[in-house]
């Protein structure tokens, strides 16, 4: 589901076309995948994404051939609260919680449309 999402991404400018390339990408440990890592690496953007302890174990056992262990950057990932607040309020809705949608063309369109949602009650309320 990440891949297919980051290839619809888009990161406003003030001036000209949006860029598709974030300078960052926040995720907890769910998203500590090799395809994940390998393809931010790919397209140079910063993963701000915790190793998990089972992988930090196999890493450890394999000696020198495990590799380097992950960089985290603690202070940026101390901000990825607010994302974890703002899904729980997503996963209100039963379809968005439980992925009933086959096409991840749907069920990006429901989180939109829950956003959407969020947002015209929060103005509401600010007048």
């Amino acid at each position: 589901m990440f891949l297919p999402l980051m290839a619809h991404l888009r990161v406003a400018r003030r001036v000209g076309r949006p860029r598709t390339r974030p300078d960052t990408v926040r995720g907890d440990k769910a998203y500590s995948s090799h395809a994940i890592r390998g393809h931010l690496r790919s397209r140079r953007i910063k993963a701000v994404i915790p190793e998990p302890s089972d992988q930090q174990g196999h890493r450890k056992r394999r000696g020198s051939r495990g590799g380097r262990p992950v960089g985290l950057d603690a202070a940026d990932y101390k901000g990825q609260n607010v994302i974890e607040r703002r899904y729980c309020h997503i996963k209100q809705w039963r379809g968005l919680a439980t992925r009933y949608d086959k096409l991840a063309v749907v069920y990006r369109a429901a989180v939109i449309l829950n956003a959407v949602i969020a947002w015209t009650r929060r103005l509401s309320q600010a007048f």
